[in-house]
């Protein structure tokens, strides 16, 4: 990248380990900042216990397909998709408001975040690659776990799905969310991580750094750290409290 080249400014955020329902409520706070203030914001996240996450559309009931995780914490995301058991990942998501380049077409931001994930796994000694083809059965015949099914632009090493991302779009700003597998979970042990597949053991600030670098370069981007505010804590926590944490949120299913 040349110096003459324009840079966005984006806010970062490296969160703890926090709840379904608050890690939830945050990325909402961040879509409604990106469509009130024009700004681009990328952040990674984690969890403080395993956590089944149901895509909007699923049936809370339909968690009996996976039995592995039945005692874990449910929520429910405002994205859809198949079920995402949180725990051995890192975790991500990425606003930016609807006048930014990326939010024209929805293929255009994944296509931007997974090649800069190949580019890490190939700093790492993986070769990744994206997915071509989209699972042709219908809604109901899919698998319930989101690593399960396939879709174009899922990030593969070989033919294990190690990351994807699901979107999430308003007029004014598009949130992408997505989840990359660091190693096999004893809540979701049908699922392989990167340390299944690499020759050394993958850490998580590794992936961070190397990612935050193809990111900037590829997207022109400089980060600016900035936690969330006061205002946005509360309104992260009326979320919580109205929305995401409640049951009539997560058992009912959304249509």
């Amino acid at each position: 990248m040349s110096d003459k080249t324009k840079t966005t400014e984006c806010r970062l955020l490296i969160d703890p380990p926090a709840s379904g329902a608050w890690n939830m409520a945050v990325d909402e706070v961040l879509l409604e900042w990106s469509a009130a203030e024009g700004g681009c914001c990328w952040r990674f996240y984690r969890w403080e216990k395993p956590t089944l996450s149901l895509g909007y559309f699923q049936s809370l009931d339909d968690r009996r397909h996976q039995a592995a995780s039945r005692h874990c914490p449910g929520v429910r995301r405002s994205r859809g998709g198949g079920a995402i058991l949180h725990d051995a990942e890192l975790t991500y998501s990425f606003v930016v408001p609807g006048i930014h380049p990326l939010a024209s077409r929805r293929s255009l931001m994944y296509q931007a975040v997974h090649n800069t994930l190949l580019e890490v796994l190939s700093a790492l000694g993986m070769q990744g690659s994206l997915c071509d083809q989209s699972d042709r059965r219908n809604t109901e015949q899919q698998p319930f776990l989101c690593f399960k099914r396939r879709s174009p632009g899922d990030v593969l090493v070989g033919d294990i799905k190690m990351a994807g991302s699901a979107q999430r779009r308003l007029r004014s700003a598009v949130l992408q969310h997505g989840s990359l597998l660091l190693k096999r979970s004893s809540a979701a042990p049908e699922l392989d991580g990167l340390d299944n597949v690499a020759q050394a053991p993958v850490r998580s600030d590794q992936i961070v750094q190397l990612w935050l670098e193809k990111l900037a370069r590829r997207l022109a981007l400089t980060w600016h750290t900035c936690p969330l505010s006061r205002q946005e804590q509360l309104r992260a926590a009326e979320l919580v409290r109205t929305k995401y944490g409640c049951p009539g949120w997560t058992e009912s299913r959304r249509r």
